[in-house]
């Protein structure tokens, strides 16, 4: 069984540093995807609300061996309930959709600054209230920017534990990185492989035929070294079993170089800056 490390986030809780994404994963695949993915040794797995998926990762977890606290479970809020009592609910149905009474990590999905007269402070403090109720062991935020962090940091009472942002080789988020290391905030990586635009290129692929390893399992590697939570996602059997064989080998320091020098600044998703959420 693959060994795969934790990062301690900064409420002292730990995370495992790799795990298994739902994105866009229809409703009727996604039970047999997880299930798959438990059985490879995957122990970490990502979804949200606005997924329609999370019933089916919380009966995949049921009907595996394993015991609830031995797999790290992670959702998010809703872009249409940012509002405190509909956060709550929302909430409540997220618990009731996974069949648990606590999740690991909760996310606000989105900071949507066109929505809610752009207060995003009111929905956070009800996430604090998940966290203090003890139903949240963790909470964080997906897609937020530095001037967004640095207004629940001094508006609010907990730091998020996590920063989930798009990070691949050709969008590195250098400036938001620096922010999260310098507050303690964990990195997770959403598209890590830059919706498979960056496995053509000719810097990776020299990497992989070096290495023996897939461009995949470079770019997977490259998150990993550089500290990221990283979480992919795939239906296909062979290749969730190929995205977590990553831990027999290491990128040179200048491998990390190159690969990281390919920054282009270039999302595949939104804009958190513009996004509305819907």
């Amino acid at each position: 069984m693959t060994s795969i490390p934790d990062i301690t986030l900064n409420n002292g809780q730990t995370i495992p540093q790799f795990g298994f994404g739902t994105f866009q994963i229809e409703p009727k695949e996604t039970m047999v995807a997880v299930t798959t993915a438990l059985d490879a040794g995957y122990r970490h797995i990502d979804t949200a609300e606005m997924y329609g998926n999370e019933a089916e990762v919380g009966e995949a977890i049921a009907r595996s061996d394993l015991d609830r606290g031995e797999v790290f479970v992670t959702s998010k809020l809703s872009n249409d309930a940012h509002e405190p009592d509909e956060a709550r609910q929302a909430f409540e149905g997220t618990l009731k959709a996974l069949g648990t009474d606590y999740v690991d990590l909760f996310l606000i999905h989105w900071p949507l600054p066109t929505r809610y007269g752009g207060d995003f402070v009111q929905t956070w403090r009800t996430l604090e209230e998940f966290y203090r109720e003890g139903r949240a062991r963790s909470i964080g935020v997906s897609n937020f920017q530095p001037y967004q962090l640095r207004r629940l940091h001094g508006e609010t009472q907990i730091i998020p534990a996590v920063d989930q942002i798009e990070v691949h080789p050709y969008l590195t988020q250098d400036e938001v990185r620096a922010f999260c290391v310098e507050h303690q905030i964990a990195i997770e990586a959403w598209s890590p492989l830059g919706q498979g635009l960056v496995l053509g290129d000719p810097v990776i692929r020299s990497i992989a035929e070096r290495t023996g390893k897939t461009p995949a399992q470079v770019v997977l590697r490259w998150h990993i070294q550089r500290g990221d939570v990283v979480f992919p996602k795939s239906v296909t059997p062979d290749r969730i079993r190929e995205n977590i064989d990553i831990f027999d080998f290491e990128l040179s320091a200048a491998d990390i170089e190159d690969i990281t020098a390919l920054n282009k600044n270039e999302r595949t998703g939104g804009d958190p800056d513009k996004f509305d959420g819907r």
